[in-house]
């Protein structure tokens, strides 16, 4: 008896990889089955799913390809990745759209059965012209042909399966593939197989189909001696303690549904669906169990305006949507301020403007957060800075908001919405509890009830509950007196209340954390960002400290009010570059507030920055600088 010999193994500290090819071709599947394995394994992982503006792009052309890059790692890690160090590309326009982003003597495995003639006119490749026989091509990578169509029908020639359910597996093949090249196993995802089709939708066939092919993809790198070495990714020394992998928008939901039982109170979380919101309506959908209740409403302004009648009501009234869908609620979250009432509005933002590439990443609603209404209407802004911080921040938005009595707006992203990550399960008595109160009856009962008589140290004004013998109050948008709240048209009352307002989300200030550097605490050169730059932005500053340059880092999680030592560390470094996935919005506000020459570093192709490119836009700021001083 004979063995096939093993290629040997060749252990490596990180890996990015990327499975991409047709919406069809179940890649978001095949990516996300890989990364809960790696999880599963113990290394650390950022993900980048990147899907396809068109709803249903012609098949095979580069409109519709689909994308899921995972960097996995012996150590911890912050992006997604930069270069691809390996690519698994389904058809001619996923390779086409993705072999820019290989590195210089990376893997490309390609599904050579779909690199024929009309798939490569689909993608636009020239009559005549195949790229994997460009030697240019093929000099440059190494480009590994597998036909993964024609093995995965074979495998299933006896199944009795539709060549449609047949084709739909090949995505299993691909991932057989690389869990052999990497040496992953198996099992999560067999056992995902078999709950997923065989359990819940009562398809044992398909399960059956998809294990079987998932194996032959695994087998075929062994016995086909695919590659001349396999690759050891070891697991990555974590913090102790339970992980699970949890995307942002995942972890959002959580955080609503935690800080409602910490107040607790009865949520209500009113959406409208729109790309990249949709997924908090329907996970939230799915915890009705913890007295959630969801509305899906006709229309961006129906959701908001149930969401402050909730509130109204004594609920937790919050409400989700995207950047064109903020346009939409502007008039009413400007009710709301008038209001003063709790109201949680999550913008998962996308590139605009207008419908713009739904399905991209941006930050340029940062200014439509902090003015986008009529008239002086300030909100508590605040965005988190990874897929698992999405958690904290939810609760924090709920805490803000109640204590404080006025709107707060939560920036997240696209990347950080549809990345993962793993994250350590907080412990839940740790987390303290968010108190509100309800008067039910007037401070001074020869007055009556004074619905704006504040509170001392936050501005507050009482959340008296409708129905409350007592508590009766007028309501609406019009302005108002204080404290008795009848509608007023006094200009010097009119001023107060403006000004009243804005002085009340700036008082937040006192109980929100101070800013922390990381890295260098002063020097040459502060990374100031938000939101989901924040990964790029620790990783490149920890690459320009490598170089000699005293660097720190910040990420500012509280964009309105912001924290009270800004200004402090502003004034520790001589140069305070902020990188932006919008042409420069927070370093304007920088720039105005503190009247220090921050420069803005954009970005605004629809992706986030990559290492690389911020390592180099610091330089050039660095040299420019430097050159103009001469």
């Amino acid at each position: 008896m004979t063995t096939t010999a093993q290629p040997p193994a060749k252990t490596l500290d990180a890996v990015v990889i990327r499975f991409c090819g047709d919406s069809g071709d179940g890649m978001q599947l095949a990516g996300g089955e890989f990364t809960t394995t790696s999880a599963v394994f113990g290394n650390d992982i950022a993900t980048f799913p990147d899907f396809p503006a068109e709803i249903r792009a012609p098949k095979g052309t580069t409109f519709g390809v689909s994308g899921f890059q995972l960097q996995f790692a012996s150590h911890e890690v912050f992006t997604p990745g930069d270069r691809v160090n390996v690519l698994f590309a389904m058809n001619p326009a996923g390779f086409k759209t993705n072999i820019d982003d290989v590195e210089v003597g990376g893997l490309v495995i390609v599904n050579e059965d779909e690199f024929n003639e009309v798939n490569l006119r689909k993608c636009g490749y020239p009559v005549g012209y195949n790229p994997l026989n460009d030697d240019q091509v093929s000099s440059a990578r190494q480009i590994v042909r597998v036909p993964m169509s024609r093995m995965t029908r074979e495998a299933l020639a006896d199944t009795g399966l539709g060549a449609k359910d047949v084709d739909r597996c090949r995505n299993m093949f691909a991932l057989g593939v690389a869990y052999w090249v990497y040496q992953r196993p198996l099992d999560a995802t067999l056992r995902h197989i078999e709950t997923e089709y065989g359990i819940k939708k009562g398809r044992p066939e398909i399960a059956e189909a998809n294990s079987i092919v998932l194996k032959a993809g695994y087998h075929f790198g062994e016995t086909a001696e695919l590659l001349a070495v396999k690759y050891v990714v070891p697991p990555a020394k974590l913090r102790p303690g339970k992980y699970r992998r949890i995307d942002g928008n995942s972890a959002t939901a959580l955080g609503f549904a935690a800080a409602a039982q910490k107040a607790s109170k009865q949520l209500v979380y009113a959406s409208y669906p729109i790309t990249p919101a949709s997924d908090v309506l329907h996970a939230m959908a799915r915890l009705k169990h913890l007295g959630i209740k969801t509305f899906q409403a006709e229309d961006e302004i129906a959701a908001v305006c149930a969401a402050i009648g909730a509130s109204f009501a004594g609920d937790i009234g919050i409400t989700g949507t995207s950047g064109p869908g903020v346009c939409l609620k502007s008039e009413a979250i400007g009710l709301a301020v008038m209001y003063e009432l709790p109201l949680v509005v999550l913008d998962v933002q996308r590139a605009g403007p207008s419908t713009g590439m739904p399905t991209k990443t941006e930050q340029a609603d940062l200014f439509l957060a902090m003015f986008g209404r009529a008239g002086e209407s300030p909100c508590i802004v605040i965005a988190p800075n990874s897929p698992a911080n999405c958690f904290d921040t939810a609760v924090e938005a709920v805490r803000l908001a109640t204590r404080h009595m006025c709107p707060v707006i939560i920036l997240s992203d696209a990347s950080i919405a549809n990345g993962a990550e793993p994250w350590l399960l907080p412990d839940y008595d740790a987390i303290d509890p968010i108190e509100s109160h309800h008067p039910t009856e007037p401070k001074d009962p020869s007055v009556g009830y004074m619905p704006y008589q504040r509170d001392s140290e936050t501005l507050a004004r009482p959340w008296a509950l409708p129905g409350t013998p007592g508590m009766e109050h007028r309501i609406g948008s019009l302005e108002k007196s204080e404290p008795a709240g009848a509608v007023s048209y006094d200009p010097a009352n009119h001023e107060k209340m403006v000004r009243t307002r804005a002085e009340k989300v700036q008082r937040a200030a006192k109980w929100l954390p101070e800013l922390a550097v990381e890295g260098d605490q002063a020097g040459e050169v502060l990374l100031l960002g938000w939101g989901s730059t924040h990964g790029a932005i620790l990783t490149a500053a920890a690459r320009l400290r490598a170089s000699g340059l005293t660097v720190g880092c910040a990420n500012l999680r509280y964009l309105n009010p912001m924290p009270t030592n800004l200004k402090d560390v502003l004034g520790r470094f001589t140069n305070v570059i902020v990188p932006e996935n919008n042409t420069g919005q927070l370093a304007m506000l920088i720039r105005s507030r503190f009247l220090i020459d921050a420069v803005p570093l954009g970005k605004i192709q629809g992706r986030s920055f990559g290492v690389d490119e911020l390592v180099a836009g610091v330089r050039a700021i660095l040299n420019d600088r430097k050159e103009a001083t001469k």
